[in-house]
């Protein structure tokens, strides 16, 4: 009869599966001590910041401007469903939705031109993708206002060519400018992520099987970069659905947008009820997002 030894450790102790659960345990511990400083931040600077705005969005406002947190109830949710509200909602979600598509747009090519290119080249490419994060995005808001004034070179230009005057500062139009410029980079970058990583020699048997370039982009490419795709898009349409800064600077009191709206109704209105179930239902719109883009886009990117 053969009798088959046990595995022993280094220090010779015979590694039993107790010994080995213990280990693991003892290993999990010692990754739990050393992440509690990011759990502690976490949950002190999101997780209590979250719930404060979810208890004030059950809360009443009083007469006096006040908020009352003993008489919970839904009226703030109900108001949500106002004409006002509805109208700045639908408005928001339209705005980012034309970001998010013509970003797409113009990042995609740009993508696939940078992915296609020598290191060399896409390495000076990607600096100059970049070049905007170096320079406040408030910066860059007040820049377009500057180009977009009624004196901005804009202007200069169109009289110059004999086309008028054209007003496009405090619009729709010079907000949809300012977040294509704004998040433009965060379309690019996943989208070129996903798209080097493409073997090119797909696309050369897609070519070798008759199909033209459309039915490449169409049958090969774009499926294999839906990754990037999706990512991209996520990135895109959720600052833009709460963009602050770029409809205030650009947009104007013609242009009020869903961040905007929150804002006023904390310092202005006083009705922090009512801001912070906007603020919940914005950020339970991020949230939904954020988990469609792992769920279908970020597991395989």
């Amino acid at each position: 009869m053969t009798v088959v030894d046990q595995p022993v450790d280094d220090a010779g102790v015979e590694a039993t599966p107790e010994f080995e659960a213990a280990a693991i345990r003892q290993e999990s511990q010692r990754g739990f001590l050393l992440a509690l400083p990011s759990y502690a931040y976490l949950i002190l600077f999101f997780v209590v910041p979250l719930v404060i705005v979810v208890v004030y969005s059950f809360a009443t406002r009083n007469q006096f401007g006040g908020t009352d947190l003993s008489g919970w109830n839904f009226d703030s949710y109900a108001k949500l469903g106002e004409p006002i509200v509805r109208a700045i909602l639908f408005r928001s979600v339209w705005l980012a939705l034309i970001t998010t598509v013509i970003c797409l747009v113009i990042g995609y090519p740009f993508a696939y031109f940078l992915a296609t290119r020598s290191p060399r080249i896409r390495n000076v490419m990607l600096v100059f993708v970049m070049i905007p994060f170096w320079t406040n995005f408030l910066v860059r808001n007040y820049a377009w206002r500057v180009i977009l004034g009624n004196n901005g070179p804009l202007t200069k230009t169109t009289e110059f060519l004999g086309l008028g005057e054209q007003e496009l500062l405090f619009s729709q139009t010079a907000v949809v400018l300012g977040l294509v410029y704004g998040f433009l980079p965060f379309m690019i970058l996943p989208l070129y992520a996903s798209i080097e990583r493409i073997d090119s020699g797909l696309l050369e048997a897609s070519r070798d099987l008759y199909a033209n370039g459309w039915q490449s982009f169409r049958r090969v490419l774009l499926p294999l970069s839906m990754p990037g795709v999706i990512a991209g898009s996520i990135l895109c349409f959720v600052p833009s659905l709460g963009a602050y800064v770029t409809p205030e600077i650009l947009g104007g009191a013609k242009t009020t947008l869903l961040g905007s709206y929150i804002v006023t109704q904390f310092l202005t209105a006083r009705n922090w009820p009512l801001g912070a179930s906007l603020s919940f239902v914005l950020m339970a719109i991020m949230l939904s997002a954020t988990l469609v883009y792992f769920r279908k886009g970020g597991q395989t990117l």
